[in-house]
């Protein structure tokens, strides 16, 4: 019995760690989050129509390689197993080298890297994702309907970063911004 009851411990401390060091976040081109967008949309119209589902939101981790705080994320926050969770849970996410040679189209415009070749250079899209603000890695977080929402710069560790996601992910954001428009009305209603 407590040969059996030992193999039970052993087998299950060892598929409960070995499920922590597999599980990781499902990193995705541009590209292929708006086309996985595209596919859940057409597989799920009516329901989406009916608000029963929405597409995930975008997540958009902009880096470069030689970015020190980026390679640090990659080996600890994006490594936690809740942020790891929530993550592939709500989000697509997508893995962005703001200096990265390919074209990418999107919304009807062309985004490319416009410094000659051998010269590193931002690439257009991600110039135009973080205003232009380029610091790494900074993050950018798209809702159903492909609108940035934010815009989030600087290192992060996961529980600030779980609670970033959560905070879009779950929609309190739209409370939030409810709120302070409710407040500026009111507050420019007392100036009349």
């Amino acid at each position: 019995m407590k040969k059996l009851l030992f193999f039970i411990c052993l087998h299950s401390s060892l598929f409960s760690n070995s499920q922590e060091k597999t599980a990781q976040i499902n990193w995705i081109t541009f590209e292929q989050a708006m086309q996985a967008r595209e596919q859940f949309i057409q597989e799920n119209t009516q329901a989406i129509k009916e608000r029963k589902i929405v597409p995930k939101k975008v997540f958009i981790d902009a880096y470069t390689s030689w970015c020190g705080w980026c390679k640090k994320m990659d080996a600890t926050t994006f490594k936690d197993p809740s942020v790891v969770a929530y993550m592939n849970q709500h989000y697509y996410a997508v893995k962005l080298n703001a200096e990265m040679r390919d074209t990418i189209e999107y919304d009807g415009h062309k985004f490319f890297n416009q410094s000659p070749k051998g010269k590193k250079g931002s690439h257009t899209l991600a110039i135009s994702l973080l205003d232009g603000k380029m610091s790494y890695p900074t993050y950018v977080i798209m809702d159903e309907n492909m609108h940035r929402s934010h815009i989030i710069p600087g290192y992060m560790k996961a529980p600030e970063m779980f609670s970033l996601l959560n905070f879009f992910g779950s929609n309190n954001y739209l409370r939030y911004k409810q709120y302070v428009e409710k407040t500026n009305t009111q507050v420019q209603g007392s100036k009349k």
